[in-house]
């Protein structure tokens, strides 16, 4: 898909294609007050980091967690291959439609060019599954 202007006629999915990224992830919580450690930025597949009136919230490879941090994991990663032009409708709801039917929870991420979606790591298969019969392509 080529990333362009927003167009004003969306584009719906049929189907896409996911990679799952290597390493497991953890999901951290900190406080609203506290810096973005140092600890989650040492990583090379994947990091995130969200700051709110509430809270700071990290994804970053589970083995960098320092003990003592609130967090939940493990998770694996699918990434949703893109780009993605922003005038696609229905591509959240094209993953997490068939997911939350087969009654996965999720963690959901989004950037400027792609989405990430976060299953728990025990339920990875159930996860391929769900999205294959869904007429997605994982690899």
């Amino acid at each position: 898909m080529v990333l362009g202007p927003v167009s004003a006629r969306p584009s719906k999915i049929s189907s896409l294609r996911l990679t799952w990224l290597g390493p497991p992830f953890s999901v951290c919580r900190l406080s609203s007050a506290d810096p973005v450690p140092e600890w989650a930025t040492k990583t090379g597949a994947f990091f995130g980091a969200v700051r709110t009136a509430d809270e700071v919230s990290i994804v970053c490879e589970e083995q960098l967690v320092p003990s003592g941090v609130r967090h939940e994991g493990p998770f694996r990663a699918l990434k949703v291959e893109g780009p993605l032009d922003f005038a696609l409708v229905g591509v959240l709801s094209s993953l997490l439609a068939p997911i939350a039917d087969a009654g996965i929870s999720v963690f959901v991420v989004s950037t400027f060019d792609t989405d990430y979606v976060f299953v728990p790591a025990g339920d990875t298969d159930r996860t391929a599954q769900a999205l294959s019969a869904r007429g997605h392509s994982i690899g």
